[in-house]
């Protein structure tokens, strides 16, 4: 009769086979051992082992940890290769969201597409908007791809089509596109008379600049003589981490948000003269300030402080909502008058090509999906023009 077993372990007999699953660094075979009550069921995990090694999976990395995993991906991987205001907001989705959640603690090898739907579920059932959601999903795409190339698992869980974002139906109806009328634009304006940051606001609904790319514009960004302001640069205040998680608020520069955000802007010939009174004005409070003034008039930021620094966009946000309140206008953010900017190019007949690069948006369908508000009355005057024909 054939012998069950060929190898003793603490006093238990089984069966053992082996195989060469590579190399090591000095060039020497790696061997496993596997282990079965019989040889078939060692052959068994043998097979098993080898058949996911020829799957790109690394099967001694299957009891990783998810949580610990991302942790470390995001710190050491993450951090170093995406802008701080990015990775600020990656380590909040992490912090907030996965890192409490009954995902953390699972082996990464055993998740599967079913439980995050699952937590997507209950986050949506506790409150949070579908907007979160698809945030926190892109991230975990991210990494499980991550995790595919490593090999610590052979599929993304969170790969196309395999996962569905609560809520996304009803966030399919048109979106609501905030926009000033011109009723409140002249309230506005009238406001703005005497206003510390007037060149600001008017030069933000002459060129529909995001906030970060009016606090980052430089005087050498502007020409006076051609009318127009180039963007290359934005500002913001971000939460600096390190490696080891510290915390440090900054200010700081970032080049703009695509390829064609670095751009060429008219500016609109009223706003000009605003421009030269402001400089005016900053040339004044540089010489009230003396050495405590920080900021160089000619080629340092157009809007600063009274000492020269950088405005903070949370300041810029609170002298938002007091200008509106001052005006009698119903409070809509700042980067409604980058809509109304858009909006008002529209109306009046300039194409969708152009805005769009004004807008320094990535492509024209960005441009169109946003003001698809629009859209429709372009529609509109693009058939009236054939009434000639027609008549």
């Amino acid at each position: 009769m054939a012998k069950k077993t060929n190898y003793v372990k603490n006093g238990k007999e089984y069966y053992r086979v082996t195989a060469t699953v590579g190399r090591d660094a000095n060039g020497k075979l790696i061997r496993k051992e596997f282990y079965g009550k019989t040889k078939k069921e060692a052959e068994a995990k043998k097979e098993e082992y080898l058949l996911k090694i020829r799957n790109g999976l690394n099967p001694e990395l299957e009891n990783i940890i998810f949580g610990d995993l991302m942790h470390t991906w995001l710190f050491e991987v993450v951090r170093v290769s995406v802008k701080p205001s990015t990775f600020e907001r990656y380590e909040s989705l992490y912090r907030n969201y996965i890192k409490e959640s009954e995902l953390y603690s699972l082996k990464i090898s055993f998740i599967k597409s079913l439980q995050i739907q699952r937590y997507y579920n209950r986050l949506y059932q506790e409150g949070k908007s579908s907007k979160t959601i698809r945030s926190i999903h892109k991230l975990l795409r991210s990494f499980f791809n991550y995790a595919v190339k490593e090999g610590y698992i052979n599929q993304n869980p969170c790969g196309n089509r395999k996962v569905v974002i609560p809520g996304s139906a009803e966030e399919k109806t048109e979106r609501k596109i905030e926009t000033f009328t011109d009723e409140e634009i002249e309230k506005i304006k009238e406001v703005l008379k005497g206003h510390r940051l007037r060149a600001l606001f008017l030069l933000a609904f002459g060129t529909g600049l995001r906030q970060g790319e009016l606090l980052g514009l430089k005087w050498t960004d502007i020409d006076f003589k051609k009318k127009e302001l180039k963007v290359q640069r934005t500002i913001k205040q971000v939460t600096i981490i390190d490696e080891k998680g510290n915390r440090e608020y900054k200010t700081i520069e970032q080049i703009p948000k695509t390829k064609n955000s670095i751009r060429t802007v008219p500016i609109p010939s009223s706003v000009i003269p605003v421009l030269r009174e402001y400089k005016k004005m900053q040339m004044e409070e540089k010489l009230k300030a003396g050495s405590a003034y920080l900021n160089d008039i000619e080629n340092g930021y157009v809007f600063t402080t009274e000492l020269g620094n950088p405005i903070d966009a949370r300041n810029l946000i609170r002298a938002h909502k007091r200008l509106l309140k001052r005006a009698g206008v119903p409070y809509k953010n700042f980067h409604a008058i980058r809509h109304t900017y858009a909006t008002k190019l529209f109306e009046r007949g300039v194409p969708l090509k152009i805005v769009s690069a004004l807008l320094g948006h990535a492509d024209v369908s960005t441009t169109a999906n946003i003001y698809t508000h629009v859209m429709p009355k372009e529609k509109i005057t693009a058939a009236e023009t054939l009434n000639d024909l027609l008549r």
